[in-house]
């Protein structure tokens, strides 16, 4: 073979469709090209022309346009261009003009057709645009097995056991004992179905659930409060007990339990309970889950053995990348086993220091209230107090409280916070009414302090305690940064501090600082950015949701953005964080320590492509930022 034409063929096998293609097909490829040069400014397609060849850039880079003039893309080396007119009539319909001298491939019509025909991955990438292109590479990696499939009634194994809101305690306990189960049902007999018209006639023959009752709250709530055996067990079931769809995924329904720390989960058929799902009926059918391991956690006694546990950690986060969990699935699961840890330290706690002289909820914030803590990532938290608190009274035994979790996280691998957005400050162990007048000073006047404040505290969640309190926090910021137009253009401003690292002609912007030479940050310069311009759209619809995919859902449905940009972010937003993910299991995998950097040159083309087509979604969905809030909303305070 002529050392022009393997230069051709290895050129081609660079680069996505042909990365994918057989050698010997390349080979006829590289033996049919025609190469053509176009000095900078000149025009190498007119719309409407005819087109008779796939065009691929060697070398240089061009711009291609709608019929209006208006650029729709600028191109580099690998990229393809015309597919559209070969599609549709072989005639131009993006014109395409070379901005600096480029070396074209001429691939014939003929041959185009024969690959289309022979390889459907060749057909997928050059009939899908850009975006549809990253949602085919999102979608072809959430094809999980078993958890994600499997659906929750096929665990189901009996019908619940149920018992009315005026049952004694004495008679629920025979009743668990005869039916050896570990939970009832409790039915109130004289409930209605709200909007019966609504409500199918076998949910209308069907008692209302009100509660569960577990063995636990046995233990907790009767016996170790040294209650009556004639107390009726409305005074101590869990009322409005969280349930889960039959038809969901038992993958779910782990998230579900993982989430809240539940270890009994009603199963409803729309409002009708049609079973209950044990926390032991997933680890017998999963025995290395997320579950099994705060199973495991909660039973540990002493922070060393919580920290033995970090292998088990990384092992399980690996484990649901080989089962192609979404980024969605394995961020809320990793979230979870971090909740889990600081609850069981608050625990350990409570139980070296004896119970809390005034109610406090243990706030967790960034990603772990956002539900997308991955591997590589450090504390943040706080301590909302009752407003009762007497710091000269009552801040002794929470300081030493926020320093018993914060050093036992840190054990555990989650590191001490650079910027000490830690309870063990005392900046960040308030009483709500603080709190609440922290947040309406950071909406109403707004600096690069409060800002940067905002963008920490306003991804906030309750983790253990009273959860009241961090919901009163949640209802403001809801409420007046939604009504607070120079609020919402100051952190708009904020979020565009950190771009895409893309360059003018796609190129990948490298890090050139330190030891992080040609590298990306995929987390400051892609999810981050991301989260912030998603969190700041959350805002601006009152939107109380923290998970980035939710708050999407929440603005989609305010119509703040058109449907498409929303799908794009998503898409965006998905494969940026499989690809974080992905390099920290390899990281584990390869017994190295896990990070957000990845060389451009060590990953397929093919992801090398997709990547820029996730960046130029940021880069947009920034524009769009900035013309949404634009600056002149803001008021100097």
């Amino acid at each position: 073979m002529q050392i022009e034409l393997i230069e051709i063929r290895d050129h081609l096998n660079r680069f996505p469709p042909f990365d994918a293609l057989p050698e010997d097909r390349l080979d006829a490829i590289a033996s049919q090209v025609q190469v053509a040069y176009f000095k900078a400014g000149s025009d190498i397609l007119l719309y409407g022309a005819d087109i008779h060849e796939l065009h691929y850039v060697r070398s240089g880079a061009v711009e291609i346009y709608r019929r209006n003039g208006e650029l729709y893309n600028r191109l580099s080396e690998g990229d393809i261009f015309g597919q559209a007119g070969l599609l549709r009539s072989n005639k131009v319909r993006f014109p395409a003009r070379a901005i600096e001298d480029s070396l074209i491939y001429f691939i014939p019509a003929a041959v185009f057709a024969q690959l289309c025909e022979a390889f459907d991955s060749f057909a997928d990438f050059v009939e899908a645009e850009g975006q549809s292109r990253l949602k085919s590479a999102v979608d072809s990696q959430g094809k999980a097995r078993d958890l994600m499939k499997i659906k929750v009634r096929q665990l189901i194994a009996r019908a619940p056991v149920s018992v009315t809101l005026d049952t004694p305690v004495r008679e629920a306990a025979r009743v668990m004992t005869e039916q050896s189960v570990s939970s009832l049902v409790i039915v109130d007999p004289n409930a209605r179905w709200p909007n019966p018209e609504q409500v199918s006639v076998l949910d209308q023959q069907t008692q209302v659930m009100v509660g569960i009752l577990t063995d636990r709250d046995m233990r907790t709530r009767v016996v170790a409060e040294g209650l009556g055996a004639d107390t009726p067990v409305s005074q101590v079931m869990s009322p409005n007990p969280i349930t889960v769809q039959a038809d969901d995924s038992v993958f779910e329904a782990m998230l579900c339990m993982l989430r809240n720390n539940i270890h009994h989960l009603p199963v409803v058929q729309r409002r009708r309970p049609v079973g209950m799902l044990n926390l032991s009926d997933i680890i017998r059918y999963e025995s290395q889950s997320s579950l099994h391991l705060v199973n495991t956690l909660f039973n540990q006694t002493q922070v060393s053995g919580l920290q033995a546990l970090l292998p088990d950690l990384r092992a399980t986060f690996v484990r649901m990348v080989r089962d192609e969990a979404s980024a969605h699935m394995i961020g809320s699961a990793t979230a979870g086993l971090g909740r889990a840890f600081t609850q069981r330290l608050l625990e350990l706690a409570e139980a070296e220091l004896g119970p809390p002289p005034v109610p406090y909820s243990f706030m967790a914030l960034g990603s772990m209230a956002r539900d997308e803590q991955l591997l590589v990532t450090d504390q943040d938290n706080a301590l909302v107090l009752d407003d009762r608190f007497d710091p000269a009274v009552h801040d002794d035994y929470f300081l030493k409280l926020a320093r018993f979790v914060s050093k036992g996280l840190a054990a555990c691998g989650y590191a001490y916070c650079k910027g000490g957005i830690m309870a063990s400050n005392p900046q960040w162990r308030q009483p709500l009414r603080v709190w609440q007048g922290y947040f309406r000073e950071w909406i109403d006047r707004p600096n690069p302090t409060t800002l940067l404040n905002s963008c920490i505290f306003f991804d906030l969640d309750s983790v253990y305690g009273e959860s009241e309190l961090v919901e009163q926090l949640k209802d403001l910021v809801a409420t007046r940064a939604s009504a607070n137009p120079a609020f919402l253009a100051a952190m708009a401003r904020n979020a565009l501090n950190r771009t895409p690292p893309l360059g003018f002609f796609r190129t990948f912007v490298m890090e050139t600082d330190g030891q992080q030479k040609n590298i990306i940050n995929l987390k400051g310069r892609g999810t981050a950015p991301l989260t912030d311009l998603i969190r700041v759209h959350a805002l601006a619809c009152g939107s109380k949701a923290q998970n980035s995919f939710e708050r999407l859902d929440a603005i989609a449905a305010t119509k703040l953005m058109p449907p498409e940009a929303i799908s794009q972010l998503r898409y965006a937003l998905e494969f940026l964080s499989l690809v974080r993910i992905r390099h920290q299991a390899s990281a584990v995998e390869a017994e190295r320590e896990p990070n957000n950097y990845i060389e451009p040159e060590q990953v397929s083309a093919s992801e090398r492509y997709n990547l820029k087509e996730a960046f130029q979604v940021l880069s947009n969905a920034q524009k769009f930022l900035r013309f949404r809030y634009p600056p002149h909303a803001v008021r100097n305070p």
